[in-house]
């Protein structure tokens, strides 16, 4: 019987949770950009913050991979996931950044329900990055973030109806789309990270 040697470098694992890790801090902090009174400058800086952490663990998984001669799964596949936790993390900072030079300071109801899909989001997904250890309990993982997708296109399909509802102001309607619009690409995003986890649990079943 052949030995199946499996990769001894486990700092992949780590930094995945790590990256994982940085999207629950930004879903936290867009989640405060929301609250009534908050302080946009100041929560928007903690948000430049949370990315630039978030791009030097990006930028630290990219470093490992090109100089480590045996991952524990495809180059590719890793290149995808990280480039895949990275653009949520953009995304949530790019919504925090319109808001503040939006100068909006009044969201539709409807917004803080994607933003708490969000944070299940990255709950989730900061929960599920350790099992890629031993690709256990992952399928749970990428059903969930595709059903809670489902819930955001939803929402998403509402709010735009609110907001052409015909109530608001044109500049104000151009304001919210572009906000809600980089919402849903969040949401999107985190589908994209699971899709890719399913791939590499499938590819090292």
């Amino acid at each position: 019987m052949g030995l199946r040697f499996r990769p001894v470098e486990a700092t992949f694992y780590d930094q995945f949770t790590e990256q994982a890790n940085h999207l629950v801090t930004g879903a936290k902090i867009l989640a405060e950009m929301l609250a009534d009174g908050a302080d946009h400058q100041a929560v928007a800086q903690r948000m430049r913050d949370a990315e630039h952490a978030a791009d030097e663990t990006t930028h630290a998984i990219i470093r490992k991979v090109n100089s480590t001669f045996i991952t524990p799964f495809d180059r590719e596949d890793i290149y995808a996931l990280a480039s895949g936790l990275d653009d949520v993390m953009d995304h949530m900072d790019e919504v925090v950044d319109m808001i503040l030079l939006y100068e909006v300071r009044h969201m539709p109801a409807e917004v803080s329900g994607q933003v708490e899909l969000l944070q299940r989001c990255a709950d989730l997904t900061a929960a599920a990055m350790p099992n890629l250890r031993s690709m256990q309990s992952l399928e749970e993982y990428w059903i969930e973030i595709n059903r809670l997708e489902n819930a955001g296109d939803k929402n998403h399909r509402r709010i735009l109806a609110n907001i052409f509802s015909g109530e608001l102001k044109t500049i104000e309607v151009l304001k919210l789309k572009d906000i809600v619009e980089s919402l849903e690409d969040a949401i999107d995003a985190f589908e994209s990270v699971a899709n890719t986890v399913e791939q590499i649990a499938v590819k090292e079943s």
